[in-house]
């Protein structure tokens, strides 16, 4: 009698310690990549990494009519701009070469970004079901997705 108690309750832990790992694993496999928050005080939007750690901002430039990149020191990195006359972004680096162009896709209903060929490097959609934009590669293959986070009030990426 008291070996079968005894055996039950190995059972019941056993079960327990796998459950509370399986939970542990699922914890770790799907936590975020990156954040974006946005400052009041600074007027910007700050990146931080998966640890809480600042590694950049972006500030819109009111006189350049653009939005600028910066790394945690406040070195420039790139700029984002309307072109107009091309109906697309423009994502130039600090010497102001284009690096890529997004613009969105009526026919797939996508953002697209493509290199400075033309060719597409990635592309973004909205989900509905999950309220949610989806990114995904030139093959087609879903590298991550940006989900808005009501109660911390910012966007969270989660990479696949």
């Amino acid at each position: 009698m008291t070996f079968q108690f005894t055996r039950t309750i190995c059972n019941t832990m056993k079960r327990t310690i796998i459950l509370f790992a399986l939970i542990l694993l699922a914890g770790i496999c799907h936590a975020q990549s990156s954040t974006q928050k946005w400052n009041d005080f600074y007027k910007r939007n700050e990146f931080y990494d998966s640890h809480g750690n600042l590694t950049g901002w972006a500030k819109y430039n009111d006189f350049y009519k653009r939005m600028e990149y910066f790394d945690k020191s406040g070195k420039l990195l790139k700029t984002e701009s309307n072109n107009d006359f091309y109906h697309r972004k423009e994502t130039k680096d600090r010497n102001g070469k284009i690096e890529s162009t997004s613009s969105y896709n009526d026919f797939y209903k996508r953002e697209e970004v493509k290199d400075p060929s033309g060719k597409v490097i990635e592309y973004k959609k909205w989900n509905d079901f999950y309220k949610r934009y989806e990114v995904f590669n030139s093959t087609g293959k879903m590298i991550g997705y940006y989900k808005y986070n009501d109660f911390y009030k910012r966007w969270e990426y989660f990479e696949k």
